[in-house]
């Protein structure tokens, strides 16, 4: 882990997706942080250490999902497959398919293994498989603000991680993707799928794949921050929380699930689709889902 002493930043951002701001000045206590995303070896240990068997291997509550075809309720996960020609980027279920039989010891269908991927970033987790790992590790999941102030590894009014530019000099600095999403992937970055957790270099405060890779799950409830009253007008909010789980249901009109926010991107953002390989980006994902770009780190407060 890393020790991140805490200090005062701008939270969000009012130059790219709408959901990012407004952009406020807020102060987070210090911290610790993974260096990396947690990764399939170190899942596996918490796995054998405590039997946990994650959502993604379970079979679905029918009283959860109504209506739902009955063969559908069966273990699996969200699938990421690339459709072989141009589609509408308004349909996700176009890339997107629910795969029986996948989890994060088969993250790429039934037939697949983490034998070679120990390294990789561990996927197909939803919430509550992250949260039971924090806690098995005697840590917690990261708040939205820690995890943004980590993410700028010290920067200041820049957009990405590392600078003012995406890919300085023609450098990959992350894992995203390159080509047109979700046909044509370029590999520019070496990579097709997860990459290993110290791939790419690290930020400011030493930290790997805050940007890309996979997304990463956040403790806090995600709701509409112009919604968001913060005490205090005058003075700039110390380590500020998200909504509440029911204002998250009410935002996204779910009544069995609502949804925490990720944070930084996967392989899957694209210059021309999810341009969220950024610290200020988020995106709201439901408690029970789990999809293969998906994961998590861990911090020590």
């Amino acid at each position: 882990m890393q020790r991140i002493a805490g200090g005062t930043f701008w939270m969000g951002s009012n130059e790219h997706y709408p959901e990012e701001g407004p952009a406020r000045r807020v102060a987070v206590d210090g911290f610790w942080i993974d260096e990396t995303p947690v990764t399939n070896r170190e899942f596996e240990a918490f796995v054998a250490a405590t039997g946990h068997i994650t959502l993604a291997e379970q079979v679905p509550d029918v009283k959860l999902y109504p209506g739902a075809d009955p063969a559908m309720l069966r273990p699996g996960s969200s699938l990421f497959v690339p459709p072989k020609k141009r589609v509408p980027l308004n349909d996700p279920f176009q890339w997107w398919t629910f795969a029986l039989g996948t989890d994060w010891r088969h993250p790429w269908g039934p037939a697949s293994s983490i034998d070679a991927l120990l390294d990789h970033p561990v996927v197909h987790v939803a919430y509550a498989d992250a949260e039971a790992y924090a806690r098995w590790a005697g840590k917690t999941l990261p708040t939205e603000a820690e995890w943004e102030f980590a993410a700028c590894g010290g920067l200041k009014g820049h957009a990405y991680a590392w600078g003012s530019e995406l890919a300085p000099d023609g450098r990959m600095m992350a894992n995203y993707w390159q080509g047109e999403f979700p046909h044509e992937n370029l590999l520019r970055d070496g990579y097709e799928r997860t990459s290993p957790v110290r791939a790419f270099p690290p930020n400011g405060y030493g930290l790997f794949d805050m940007i890309g890779n996979v997304w990463e799950w956040t403790c806090d409830w995600y709701v509409d921050r112009r919604l968001v009253r913060e005490s205090g007008s005058c003075c700039v909010p110390r380590n500020p929380r998200g909504g509440s789980e029911a204002e998250s249901r009410e935002v996204h009109g779910s009544v069995a699930f609502g949804r925490k926010v990720l944070k930084g991107g996967s392989h899957l953002c694209a210059p021309n689709y999810c341009q969220r390989y950024r610290p200020a980006a988020r995106y709201p994902q439901t408690v029970d889902t789990s999809t293969s770009h998906i994961g998590f780190r861990c911090v020590l407060r």
